[in-house]
């Protein structure tokens, strides 16, 4: 099942990944983030970050900060990316994975957080829901024929822009498409004033 913006629902349940965490949460703290891979990031006038996590996989820091998701290495910042570009997002408790797809459909993003106290699930779905204002389906012809635009709102500066998300094998050159794509979007930036 799938929250809006594309999220599934089991992201928007609140879930500690640590029992040590648990108690800290139901005690009113919350963990820390890694202070030296937040220092890499170089943070934007009003933007703190929320949650981190050491990937068990690579060894990187993911941070989740209030204007987007970041991969830091010793050396290095490897992924810098806006909230907006997150597609949707999934949290395995099983695993401890957090896999992550993207709006341009470039590689998805997968890291593991065993026995970590984070709030790194908790605080994906809450930026990736406040970045999207508005979202209605495609009505495309046939079964696998799938897509949505989605009004987004850039965490940082507040501007509001259309998104379209075209699933696997759908044409954005099809004329269909790009009909109803243009109907859609039309639609929705009537409904927000843009």
């Amino acid at each position: 099942m799938r929250a809006p913006g594309g999220l599934p629902d089991a992201l928007a349940r609140p879930m500690c990944v640590h029992q040590e965490g648990c108690l800290m949460r139901w005690l009113g703290r919350q963990p820390a983030a890694d202070k030296a891979a937040v220092s890499r990031l170089d943070l934007r006038g009003g933007e703190r970050a929320l949650a981190s996590a050491r990937d068990d996989n690579t060894g990187a820091v993911v941070v989740a900060t209030s204007y987007r998701l970041a991969v830091v290495r010793e050396d290095a910042v490897v992924l810098d990316r806006p909230w907006s570009d997150v597609d949707a997002g999934q949290w395995d408790p099983h695993t401890w994975t957090l896999s992550i797809t993207w709006v341009d459909r470039s590689r998805a993003g997968q890291w593991t957080f065993k026995n970590q106290d984070t709030r790194m699930p908790e605080v994906v779905h809450e930026r990736v829901q406040a970045s999207v204002v508005l979202a209605a389906p495609l009505a495309l012809a046939g079964r696998r024929q799938t897509g949505r635009v989605v009004v987004r709102k850039n965490l940082a500066d507040g501007r509001l822009f259309v998104q379209e998300v075209l699933g696997r094998g759908v044409r954005p050159d099809d004329p269909d498409v790009a009909l109803e794509v243009a109907r859609v979007s039309a639609d929705l930036k009537d409904q927000v004033g843009l």
